[in-house]
């Protein structure tokens, strides 16, 4: 699938606004009071764009003394990061700053997030520490290695983190703090609920996929990457589980009993480019892609029908992120290249 289109004609010319950060963009995430749109840097910045003004300066917050490891929407409103200074930084669109927590020069927050219930989510080391929307410290939870991800459930109830050998899934409320220990051999990283909270997917240090049906505790193994995939999105209504880390999109279907003994559908390849990010879009059966040549696309999942939002030409994709009413997209790229797109319908 090829695209000459630039970014003069392209619709990132057309309804879309940039800047060249000259820093690798970690993570991009919306406000969720529709204010702001902020990229986490590698410089340990975080740039912060108006959607609703293209013309308007970006705002420049130095989160962190390193690198910005992390990047999520805050509970209300702002961003919540995590830095390899040991700290995590609330974020807010004018540029206000405010740590939650900090841990120790030496320590990583590697991984941040947020669920609008009020529960704040920092990975750091062997630790998972949660916080409420006041900033207030609830409890560590401890696990056997390594966080490689977390992820909230869609009621914010309970909490997945991935580590060697499994994921263990907590309940945030719970006032005794026993996890239940979901178990396969390997490394695993990124993780993600399905919207319906019945599965719980990890990406794994091998080109594969496994999951958990928590139902009966089924597993589903997903193979066949030529690469590993570092990007996992659930479609608005559970049905697909889109993934990078293939020459395509490829959409897992979790429907009619799958995703095991079915194939998985492919949308958006042909070009021996590897997709790097993936996010689906907050309502609609929709997908937004990043690519290692630095293309962007979004593609109706059940025609396949694809639109091309960014030419090639900025560097590997990093990041991809709707905001929550879906009228807007953002994305970055290893080069520094930060951009926000709008989508809305017109007159």
């Amino acid at each position: 699938m090829s695209f000459t289109l630039t970014d003069a004609d392209s619709l990132l010319g057309a309804r879309g606004f940039w800047r060249e950060t000259g820093a690798w963009v970690v993570g991009a995430a919306f406000g969720r009071d529709g204010r702001g749109c902020f990229f986490g840097l590698g410089d340990g910045t975080v740039r912060i764009a108006d959607p609703a003004d293209k013309g308007a300066e970006w705002r420049c917050v130095q989160a962190h003394q390193g690198a910005c490891l992390s990047l999520a929407a805050d509970c209300a409103a702002g961003a919540l990061s995590g830095g390899d200074d040991g700290r995590a930084v609330l974020v807010a669109a004018d540029g206000g700053t405010a740590e939650l927590a900090t841990f120790g020069a030496m320590r990583w927050v590697e991984h941040v997030a947020a669920h609008p219930a009020g529960v704040r989510a920092l990975a750091c080391g062997k630790t998972v520490t949660l916080f409420d929307g006041r900033g207030e410290r609830l409890k560590a939870l401890a696990h056997p290695s390594t966080v490689g991800g977390i992820a909230f459930d869609a009621k914010g109830k309970r909490i997945a983190a991935s580590h060697y050998n499994g994921a263990s899934l907590w309940f945030v409320a719970a006032k005794e703090d026993r996890p239940r220990l979901l178990e396969w051999k390997g490394s695993h990283h990124a993780i993600t609920f399905d919207p319906a909270g019945e599965h719980v997917v990890t990406a794994m240090q091998e080109p594969s996929l496994h999951g958990w049906r928590l139902t009966d505790g089924q597993h589903m193994r997903m193979s066949g990457y030529p690469a590993k995939t570092k990007s996992l999105s659930f479609s608005a209504r559970g049905r697909w589980l889109a993934t990078s880390g293939a020459e395509s999109v490829v959409l897992w279907p979790f429907f009619g009993g799958g995703p095991m003994g079915k194939e998985p559908h492919e949308i958006a390849g042909g070009d021996a480019v590897l997709c790097t990010a993936v996010a689906c879009h907050p309502q609609q059966e929709v997908v937004a892609a990043g690519f290692a040549d630095g293309l962007v696309l979004v593609s109706d999942i059940a025609s396949g029908r694809v639109v091309p939002i960014a030419p090639p030409g900025h560097g590997p994709v990093s990041a991809l992120a709707w905001n929550p009413a879906g009228s807007h997209l953002a994305f970055g790229t290893e080069t520094g290249f930060a951009a926000v797109v709008d989508l809305s319908k017109r007159g």
